[in-house]
C-alpha cells in the first residue's frame, strides 16, 4: 500500500542518534553510523523524530510501504519499560489517531499490563498543537438563529488534516473551496450544520496529487455518508470536484455527491 513513512538523509545524518529516543515505536536504529529505518512495520508516518533531528535528516515521505503494524509495534514497545509505553500512547493520542490507540490499550489489557498514567509533553516534535486533531461540540444556537459555530473537529484545511482521525467515521462530508465561507453568509447554518468540513483551494494549493491521495485515503480507512461539494462560480474552482472525483475513484469507493455553486453575490446557481 501507498502511505507515509520517513527517509533519511544520509548525506545529512551524522548518527548522533538523537532522533532515536523519540521513535518509541522502536522503527530507527544506528547501523553503520546513520539512523536508518529498520521496518516499514514500526514507522506510522506521523514523523515524532523530525523535530529532533539537528541536521535536518528526516524527513516524511510516501511511498508504497507495508501496513503499520501497531500490535507488532505494541510487543516491541512493551519491552522497553513504563516510560516509553506512556511516550507512544500520549504520540497517538495527540495525533488523534484513537484506533490505534484503542488497538495499543487492548493489548495491554490482553496481558494483564497497567496503562501508565500519562505523562507530560514539554514541547511537541511532530508539529504545531493547532495541528492536532480534535473533535467539537457544535454550539446549539446555530439552528436557532443562525449564528454561532457548527465546526465540529479541527484542523479543517486538507494539508493538515489526518486521515485516520475517527471524526471521519460514517461522516457526512462537506468539501469546500476556500472562499467558499466569505461569499455565503449563513455558511455554517446551511452547510456545515452536522458535517465535517475539508478545505482547500484547487487553484493556488501547489500539490494537488497529494490532496487526491489524502481524500482517497480518507475514503479508504472510512464509511462516509455523503460528500456535499461546495465551490465558487469561477471557473479555476471546478478543480474541486474534479478532485473529489478523482480521489474517489483511485480508493475504489463510491459515494452520494452533491455539488453546490456559490456566485460572487453570496447566491447558490
Amino acid at each position: 500500500m501507498k502511505r507515509k513513512v520517513i527517509e533519511i538523509d544520509d548525506s545529512k545524518c551524522n548518527g548522533c542518534g538523537v532522533c532515536i529516543p523519540n521513535c518509541p515505536e522502536g522503527a530507527l536504529q544506528i547501523i553503520d553510523g546513520k539512523a536508518r529505518l529498520v521496518s516499514d512495520l514500526f514507522c506510522d508516518g506521523l514523523g515524532a523524530c523530525i523535530g529532533e533531528c539537528p541536521r535536518g535528516a528526516i524527513h516524511v515521505v510516501e511511498r508504497e510501504a507495508e501496513p503499520y503494524d501497531e500490535r507488532l509495534v505494541m510487543a516491541n514497545i512493551v519491552k522497553q519499560g513504563v516510560n516509553t509505553i506512556a511516550a507512544h500512547l500520549q504520540h497517538l493520542h495527540l495525533h488523534g489517531e484513537s484506533k490505534l490507540h484503542q488497538i495499543a490499550l487492548a493489548f495491554l489489557a490482553e496481558r494483564g499490563i497497567a496503562v501508565p498514567e500519562q505523562v507530560a509533553v514539554p514541547h511537541l516534535a511532530c508539529g504545531c498543537p493547532g495541528t492536532l486533531a480534535k473533535k467539537l461540540e457544535p454550539q446549539a444556537k446555530v439552528r436557532l438563529s443562525g449564528g454561532g459555530s457548527a465546526l465540529r473537529q479541527w484542523p479543517v484545511q486538507l494539508k493538515l488534516l489526518n486521515p485516520g482521525a475517527e471524526y471521519f467515521d460514517n461522516a457526512d462530508l462537506l468539501i469546500s473551496a476556500d472562499c467558499v465561507a466569505h461569499a455565503y453568509g449563513s455558511f455554517h447554518r446551511d452547510f456545515l450544520d452536522g458535517r465535517i468540513l475539508v478545505v482547500f483551494c484547487p487553484k493556488l494549493d501547489n500539490d494537488t496529487d497529494e490532496y487526491i491521495e489524502k481524500l482517497a485515503e480518507i475514503f479508504r480507512q472510512h464509511k462516509i455518508r455523503s460528500i456535499t461539494i461546495l465551490r465558487m462560480v469561477v471557473p479555476c474552482c471546478g478543480g474541486t470536484v474534479a478532485i473529489v472525483e478523482k480521489a474517489l475513484a483511485l480508493s475504489g469507493k463510491q459515494s452520494k455527491i452533491e455539488v453546490k455553486v456559490i456566485a460572487l453575490d453570496g447566491s447558490v446557481q
